[in-house]
């Protein structure tokens, strides 16, 4: 069975979604990844455009209430923003906690092309972090 990773944010709109797109597309054979967000809005359609740059579509993914996995044990909960961190719900059994801190996206200003350079490096951030995850022999 693969361990589960749950990545938390506060709107599960952008960088936990991107996280677990990463993870699915870099080592979904090893992990079950899931997204969801304290307080959760809709995806992104800029987080979805600069996924769709690096050849991951996740279109169809939805943003999901933290409360919808209360009942499940997760191996790895990692939060990627401050405020998920400090109310993070607690999850059932061992897990073992992870804080990424990246910056809002969707807080950019200005117009499309002012705000996707921003999201693309964060997205490179994630991406960095996800890569470092999967190749230190996490299981």
């Amino acid at each position: 069975m693969k361990p589960n990773v749950l990545f938390l944010c506060t709107g599960n709109s952008c960088r936990s979604q991107m996280a677990e797109g990463f993870l699915r597309h870099m080592a979904g054979d090893r992990f079950d990844a899931h997204s969801a967000g304290t307080n959760p809005t809709t995806v992104n359609p800029m987080a979805v455009a600069v996924m769709r740059e690096k050849g991951i579509d996740i279109s169809q993914h939805r943003s999901k209430n933290a409360a919808e996995y209360l009942g499940q044990h997760f191996r790895y909960i990692v939060t990627v923003c401050d405020h998920a961190n400090e109310h993070c719900p607690i999850f059932p059994g061992p897990s073992i906690r992870l804080h990424w801190s990246f910056p809002d996206p969707a807080a950019a200003t200005g117009t499309e092309e002012e705000r996707l350079p921003v999201f693309r490096s964060v997205r490179d951030a994630i991406e960095a972090k996800i890569r470092e995850f999967v190749s230190s022999g996490q299981k």
